[in-house]
């Protein structure tokens, strides 16, 4: 299959194409080594058994293709498919959430590949699933990688440990003392777990559960989880609202800290000390912006909101690994909320081609997805988008979803 397109990001510093001349006719954005790459204009991508093959520009690409070969010609842009590191798959994004658990698990089973498939029209072509029950996220997870599912790629946690009575009890991971948070880590392991999730503070969805900024579990059991999934080879990903939370996630070792609000009981505490070690220790802080988040002043409160927005820019700003997700599936968000969702981080002063590169390369690098996916570039799956417009120059361009290629599949098709 050969698509060409107006311009071709390809979320590499250098364009790589097939010859000596390849990626003659491209634009490069200028700065950090984490924009959005080379841009190729009047590009073309070759696909080939799921694989990109050939990235250059429309003549380049079109001496080296097939005769006959399936041709998509597009107008905008073709760029790498997004990347949603928040999801939950098991909840129906209503606005209560947690209600649609009663269902027996072959329903919740059928709408969870429903939403697996919203993501992927919405541009997603991979996605990280943070905590479901019965490992029902493992088995969408199967079937989108055999191709029996259209859905992205989908790197599952299974059930989150949590402690008796915690926050998402619900869908029981609860564990009391380290041998049972050692026991969890390894049944989450042997059912294929891309990561381990602990709920290190309490959170909203929980009403009868500890507050946000309330800690969940001992130094003891917590470093004793996060041992258990380094032994099994596996990354940690640690809900944390609460400050004291995110401080102990960030001495037990864990690679991303979700949500990370810095949330005390009488308000929030960025602690200068612990955001140096996460930028130091290269821990990714899991950002879940709403694409509602424009609605928060009126959630929060004008001043609330306007902290957590500068918090959010103040580690920015301290060069911490923003990790962009939704957490599709809680209250009023949906499975097709990333797009809108990138708003935000330009609202807060971030350049569209370091956007752009946080939720694509930068973010498959973050979750050990490098030489998968997350460019354009020879030899990695073909997880692309096609939309109108320029999306260098306005975001919104992303809303409008042409074409989604997952695994060099045509979404739809």
């Amino acid at each position: 299959m050969l698509i060409t397109a107006d311009r071709v990001l390809t979320g590499t510093g250098t364009n790589t194409g097939t010859g000596a001349g390849a990626g003659t006719s491209a634009r490069t954005d200028t700065g950090s080594g984490w924009d959005m790459g080379a841009c190729v204009e009047n590009g073309a991508v070759l696909i080939d058994g799921g694989k990109i093959a050939a990235v250059g520009t429309h003549d380049e690409i079109r001496r080296v293709a097939e005769p006959g070969v399936r041709h998509i010609a597009h107008t905008g842009t073709l760029m790498p498919g997004l990347i949603d590191s928040h999801v939950h798959l098991i909840f129906d994004g209503s606005t209560d959430p947690v209600a649609g658990l009663r269902d027996t698990d072959e329903v919740l089973l059928d709408q969870m590949r429903g939403r697996a498939e919203e993501l992927l029209r919405a541009g997603v072509t991979t996605a990280r699933d943070l905590g479901d029950r019965n490992g029902l996220a493992f088995r969408v997870a199967a079937e989108t990688a055999d191709g029996r599912l259209a859905g992205p790629r989908i790197l599952a946690a299974g059930t989150p440990a949590t402690p008796p009575g915690g926050h998402c009890h619900f869908l029981g991971g609860e564990v009391a003392g380290e041998k049972q948070a050692r026991d969890l880590v390894r049944r989450n392991a042997d059912a294929g777990a891309a990561v381990i999730k602990v709920m290190t503070s309490g959170g909203g969805l929980t009403k009868d559960g500890p507050r946000s900024w309330q800690s969940q579990f001992s130094r003891e059991e917590l470093h004793a989880l996060v041992d258990e999934a380094h032994t099994a080879g596996l990354p940690v990903a640690a809900h944390a609202h609460g400050a004291d939370a995110i401080a102990e996630a960030v001495r037990a070792g864990v690679q991303t800290l979700e949500h990370c609000t810095w949330m005390t009981e009488s308000g929030f505490d960025l602690r200068a000390d612990v955001l140096r070690r996460i930028v130091d220790e290269d821990i990714a802080v899991g950002l879940t912006v709403s694409p509602h988040w424009r609605m928060l002043p009126q959630v929060f409160g004008e001043e609330r909101a306007a902290t957590m927005f500068d918090q959010i820019r103040q580690m920015a700003d301290a060069g911490a690994n923003l990790l962009l997700g939704t957490d599709a599936g809680v209250q009023r968000t949906g499975f097709d909320g990333l797009p809108g969702a990138l708003s935000f981080y330009a609202h807060i002063g971030i350049p569209n081609a370091r956007i752009l590169a946080m939720a694509t390369h930068r973010a498959a690098h973050t979750l050990g997805l490098t030489d998968v996916t997350g460019r354009i570039a020879p030899g990695l799956s073909a997880d692309l988008l096609l939309v109108d417009g320029d999306p260098l120059a306005d975001l919104e361009a992303l809303r409008t979803v042409r074409t989604v290629v997952a695994a060099g599949c045509v979404s739809g098709e």
